[in-house]
């Protein structure tokens, strides 16, 4: 049996890194608002303490699955720290994106993760908004592809773009996922490939 939303907040003080880290994981899976002012001051509480930045990570996704808004500026804050854990800034970035898209649009946020330069809060970014089949505007897919193009062939920044382009506007998307399918990295390959293939099903599909 899984584990309820009450039990799950419990267990978010938990002595045990593990526990709480899997109680974060299923409120974050519940996606119930309610959960976030006790998973915000858990991560409050978790995050001076380095060797559990997989529990932070959890904590950190479930209040953007939780739609807990007033997690936004603590997280901006994290996300300008220095930190050793990269993936943390992954999650950051991804959470970011998910609170602050609903009332300032997808442009904003993706823009104040890219100013940031840190290459895992972009990717946190646009992991967010692949999952959340995000319309973007012409203007914000050429300032995403403005960071991407100086990129190596190799650097894996490209996979969450080449996702979610299926659905860019503008020729220099298609461009973008063109070059991507010819790439040497097979993961961006693979997705730019499905990407090009679904948006000509929907140009087909057009009347």
């Amino acid at each position: 049996m899984k584990m309820t939303s009450e039990k799950a907040l419990i267990q978010l003080s938990d002595r045990a890194s593990a526990k709480r880290r899997s109680a974060a994981k299923r409120l974050g899976e519940l996606a119930d608002e309610v959960a976030g002012p006790a998973l915000l001051h858990a991560l409050q509480r978790e995050i001076s303490d380095s060797r559990t930045w997989e529990t932070q990570y959890e904590m950190v996704m479930a209040l953007g699955a939780c739609d807990y808004r007033p997690a936004i500026s603590f997280l901006a804050e994290l996300a300008q720290r220095p930190m050793d854990d990269t993936a943390l800034y992954v999650a950051l970035g991804d959470s970011i994106v998910r609170l602050r898209s609903a009332q300032e649009g997808y442009a904003a946020p993706l823009e104040w993760c890219m100013d940031r330069g840190d290459p895992s809060l972009v990717d946190g970014a646009l992991r967010a908004v692949a999952a959340m089949h995000a319309d973007l505007e012409v203007g914000t897919v050429d300032r995403i592809l403005d960071f991407l193009d100086p990129l190596d062939p190799y650097d894996g920044l490209r996979y969450w773009a080449a996702v979610a382009a299926t659905e860019w506007p503008g020729g220099r998307a298609r461009m973008f996922l063109e070059s991507c399918a010819k790439g040497p990295r097979r993961d961006v390959a693979v997705a730019a490939a499905t990407s090009l293939e679904s948006r000509c099903q929907g140009l087909k599909g057009q009347p």
